[in-house]
């Protein structure tokens, strides 16, 4: 009997620490997506080595996740929805996640 306790305690952490993960690459995505419009706009000095080391942070770490979805998008010209689809993905996931998984643990 305890074994089983352990097992649902582990598998809630797993799932606490999914939805931490996917809360952590919201916050990067939406980052990254502001970043990127003041970049376009030219609201950002881009030869200010600060911004540009977060810019490129932020790219590497957002790239491989569009990098999937944009190979599946058509090309729309200068408007990228790859980062709308990855947050779609994740929220599907989430929700997922805790509609389904953790309420099948926790009885």
């Amino acid at each position: 009997m305890s074994g089983d306790i352990d097992l649902e305690t582990g598998m809630i952490a797993v799932i606490g620490t999914l939805n931490f993960i996917i809360n952590i690459a919201w916050f990067l995505i939406i980052a990254s997506a502001i970043f990127s419009w003041l970049y376009a706009f030219n609201v950002i000095n881009v030869n200010n080595q600060a911004i540009n080391m977060i810019g490129r942070s932020l790219y590497q770490l957002t790239e491989p996740l569009y990098r999937p979805i944009r190979r599946f998008l058509p090309d729309m010209g200068g408007v990228d929805l790859s980062p709308l689809v990855v947050l779609v993905i994740l929220y599907f996931i989430q929700l997922f996640l805790n509609t389904t998984i953790a309420p099948a643990l926790i009885r």
